[in-house]
């Protein structure tokens, strides 16, 4: 039973250990400046003190400022850009690094225990209807934060770089991440539940091109029975008003689809980097059934 003892506590350390390095070769290595696309961009909330800043920086994997290019998110841009409260004070934090056409857009929240209320999937469903695209974005908070404004850290990035995004856009996506949240906080419904909505509403209309706001209305209810997720009348509309508002402004909607998708295969194509070895799996199946039936042979 000892040497039994000795032999799980040993492949215990011995997988996690494994797995850890095959989870560290996957981060990116900052000291590599994209001379393409240029550094990565950090906007800092403005509260933060330093060693809350350190702690950001950590978090996101900085290990050298100098290859990254700063800058700070006030309360002021949250009035200016989002229509928020001039005296907020500002604890979120974003990283974006610039991708190739066709990576498609990836959302990370890297403390998700510090932001409590919105979701990657939102971020991403509101970053694609202002217009961000083939990017990764990385939000982090020091302290327990809802998160809407990672947002204007996101807009404030683009705009430090002198690629303005379109204000009716933005606007159309402050209300998105609004009626997200608020709908997150309704009885039977969470936070995954509602992005995972906002999503599928945007596939279909994708798939259909909607021309009226008779065939948005079917969408979102489609959508909703489909989901067995239950309205009242109110959120009903405010739901379909959020997308007739996207349809008026002619956004590409199959680009967007595509930019979705890169989610889940962002996801699942990590997921296989780490655990996908089938050698490896393999090994660890025969090395457990040996495990049980030398077990089972004590008790013969």
């Amino acid at each position: 039973m000892k040497r039994l003892l000795t032999v799980l506590i040993s492949f215990s350390i011995i997988l996690g250990f494994s797995l850890q390095v095959q989870a560290d070769s996957l981060k990116e290595d900052d000291d590599v400046i994209d001379e393409k696309f240029g550094m990565p961009i950090v906007v800092y909330g403005e509260t933060l003190t330093e060693a809350q800043k350190q702690e950001v920086r950590d978090a996101l994997n900085i290990k050298n400022p100098e290859n990254v290019e700063e800058s700070i998110v006030t309360a002021k841009d949250l009035a200016r850009l989002i229509d928020g409260n001039p005296n907020s004070r500002m604890f979120s934090s974003v990283k974006i690094t610039l991708k190739e056409k066709g990576h498609g857009l990836i959302v990370k929240r890297v403390t998700p225990d510090n932001i409590t209320k919105v979701t990657e999937e939102m971020y991403a469903n509101a970053l694609l209807t202002a217009g961000v695209e083939n990017a990764e974005v990385e939000v982090a908070s020091p302290v327990k934060v809802t998160g809407e404004s990672a947002l204007v850290g996101i807009y404030k990035a683009y705009e430090d770089r002198g690629e303005d995004l379109d204000p009716e856009r933005m606007e159309v996506a402050n209300d998105e991440l609004d009626i997200a949240t608020n709908l997150a906080e309704k009885e039977g419904l969470d936070s995954e539940k509602v992005g995972e909505l906002l999503t599928e509403i945007k596939q279909m209309i994708a798939e259909q091109n909607p021309v009226t706001r008779e065939e948005v209305e079917q969408i979102v209810e489609e959508q909703l029975s489909k989901m067995n997720i239950k309205l009242d009348e109110k959120d009903r509309q405010l739901l379909i008003d959020l997308f007739e508002k996207m349809r008026e402004l002619n956004i590409d909607f199959g680009n967007v689809k595509q930019q979705l998708e890169s989610i889940s295969k962002d996801i699942k194509d990590k997921l296989n980097q780490v655990i996908g070895d089938e050698g490896f799996w393999d090994s660890v199946s025969n090395f457990f059934k040996k495990l049980f039936e030398s077990i089972a042979n004590l008790f013969k």
